[in-house]
Order: C-alpha cells, then structure tokens, then sequence
C-alpha cells in the first residue's frame, strides 16, 4: 500500500476531499456487496477451502483472508442472507443498507415479506430497524423486576501452564485481579410495537426511594410496577427541565406587558441588549427548529443533531443581534461555534468576541 496516503490526501483542496471520500465511500460499498455475493458462492462450494486445509468458512476468513473475527461473522451472515435474498446485495451497494441491518433482519424475512420489509428499511437507523424487528417479531412485555446484583468479588482468569524453567510445585497457577467482569450497559431496547424493555441498575440510596414511592402511591399503583412509576417520574422531571431550559410551560404568558420592556417573558416586546433570551424567544425557537439543530448546508443539508443545543443569534450579538424570535435559532455546539468562526475568526478570538450561545 501507497505510505503517502496522508500526503495525498492533505493535498487536496476542501471540494476534492469531499469528492474522494464520496468516491472511496462508493468504492467500499461496491467492493462489500462484490464480497458478500463471493463469500456466498463460496459458502456453497466447501470443498474447495476444506481442500486448503480450512475446516470451515469461519477459519478460511479469518486466517486466509484475515478478517477479525467479528468482521468475519458479520460478512458470513449477510452473506447467507443475501444468498436468500440477492436484492439485498444492490441495497448494499447503494448505501441504503448496511451490514448491521442486514444481520438484525435476516432471520425475520421469508419469501412472502421480503419485499415489504426491505422497502421499509431501505435508508433507516439501527435504532429504527430495531423498531421493525420488534414489529416482525413481537415479544411479551418484560415482567417488572428489582433484585439485588451479587457482590463482586475477586475475578480469577483461566489457570494457566507456568513457563518450562518454574520450579513451582503446581502444575498450574492462578493470577488474581481486582477488576471484575465490566457490568452490561443500560438498555432500551425495543420488543414490540410502541413497547421497549429498560434495564439499568442503581444504588441502594435509589432503592430506598424507590420503596417510599411503592408506599405513598399504593392506592394509585396497587402492584408498586416500577414501570409505571418510571413514567410518572420521567414526565415530571422532563416537564421540569423543560420549563428550566426552555421556558415551556402549560400557560405561557402572551399578554402585553404593563410597561414596554419590562415583560421579558413577551415575545413582542424587544427585549433590552443582553445575551440572555426571553423564555418566550426560547420556545418560540424550540419550536420553530424542531429540537434540532437549525444549520443548514449550501447544497441544503440540514444537520441532524439535537443534543447539546444551544441558543444562536442569527445576527451575532456582538454585532446587535437581538434576542428576539426571527434572530434566534438552535444550533449544535459545534455548528454555533463554526458560525462564530466565520464571522470572527478562529476559536480562540471568537472566544474573546462572542459568546452568545445560551446552553438549554
């Protein structure tokens, strides 16, 4: 391989990076869906790397063609899948489909619905293709469930042979260590349709608080379900940093004030020259951009994010932008401070000059 890649590549002009990587990006994903369609024919004719001394697919990919293992599954299983069903390979090519959505729906498509459900998953997230398995294989809700973990304790590896010059006694040794197995990551995962399992773990102190509510709320809750009180919960609390953040609340206030300027909950009224945005400009805002960020691209790429949004001034602060409604939008962190950039210059001077960003 070419060890001048990076110079190549820093060579470039901004467009010409953007065009190569689209370049390579296509070039990738014709070269998988070619070696998934290969893989698959290979997969049929076994003989063929039994005859090189590879007793299975398995072992032929990750030592002939040195794929890690993980990598090595993943190609096996969509290539199968895409021995069942060739248009997947297309989907593959074009981008609309990935590894990862072709392993989560393989086992659920049948010869009857194949083509509805790949319609359905043509360009969407792991997250909503999650969503899609749940809906083609529902499962019960899980049974609400608070049990105590066991207590870690000292995590022994595998004993293992010591080296040929030991003198020790054993014929095997142990090595202890204090760090026990990492602890499996708290869950959302979907099960049916509008349905979704959570799990997460928490401390005694939450434990204990969580017995109280049972308590208080047993005429409300006979059964104490911790589900149900999670929803209640979840709902005050988010209602809670809403009105914090955002300024949302039940009955926002939309009357004229008593004296011009000094209702800065008014949306009307120009606020007086200050960074900080009228609860109203902020809902207002929210609304108006969707919770999500509000760049939008030349080419009329919109960004995607909508976490850690902050209040923009169209027109710069700095400049006399007003916090009022037409001059506020959200934008991401990162695309308020390219804004800034481009206005006042690099990060550090943009830092001294403007700051008019209000994290929600």
């Amino acid at each position: 391989m070419n060890t001048n890649v990076f110079a190549t590549a820093a060579a470039l002009s901004d467009h010409d990076l953007l065009v190569r990587l689209s370049t390579l990006a296509g070039r990738e994903r014709d070269t998988l869906a070619e070696l998934l369609a290969h893989l698959a024919t290979l997969d049929e004719r076994a003989a063929v790397y039994e005859a090189r001394g590879y007793g299975s697919l398995y072992a032929y990919c990750t030592q002939a063609l040195r794929f890690s293992e993980d990598a090595a599954c993943n190609r096996i299983e969509a290539a199968r899948v895409c021995r069942r069903f060739p248009a997947i390979v297309e989907l593959i090519a074009s981008g609309e489909m990935s590894l990862a959505s072709v392993r989560r729906l393989g086992r659920h498509l049948t010869a009857a619905n194949h083509q509805a459900v790949l319609a359905k998953a043509k360009g969407r997230t792991r997250e909503e293709i999650d969503v899609l398995v749940a809906t083609l294989a529902p499962q019960p809700d899980a049974r609400s469930l608070v049990r105590k973990l066991p207590t870690p304790t000292m995590y022994a590896p595998p004993r293992t042979a010591p080296p040929a010059t030991t003198d020790a006694p054993e014929l095997f040794t142990t090595t202890a260590s204090a760090a026990p197995p990492p602890a499996p990551r708290p869950t959302v995962k979907p099960t049916a349709p509008e349905r979704y399992r959570v799990q997460f773990t928490i401390g005694q102190e939450t434990r204990e608080k969580l017995r109280r509510l049972q308590a208080l709320l047993r005429r409300e809750v006979p059964d104490g379900d911790p589900g149900v009180l999670f929803d209640r919960a979840i709902a005050v609390l988010l209602a809670q940093v809403e009105r914090r953040k955002l300024g949302l609340t039940a009955k926002p206030r939309s009357r004229s004030p008593i004296r011009p300027g000094t209702d800065t909950d008014d949306i009307r009224t120009p606020p007086p020259p200050s960074r900080s945005v009228p609860s109203a400009v902020r809902r207002a805002a929210w609304k108006s951009d969707g919770g999500q960020c509000g760049f939008v691209a030349t080419d009329g790429q919109r960004c995607t994010e909508r976490t850690f949004l902050e209040f923009h001034h169209v027109r710069a602060y700095a400049k006399g932008g007003p916090a009022t409604a037409d001059n506020i939008s959200l934008r991401c962190r990162r695309h308020n401070q390219y804004e800034a950039e481009l206005i006042f210059g690099p990060h550090r001077t943009a830092i001294a000059r403007e700051d008019a960003a209000s994290s929600p």
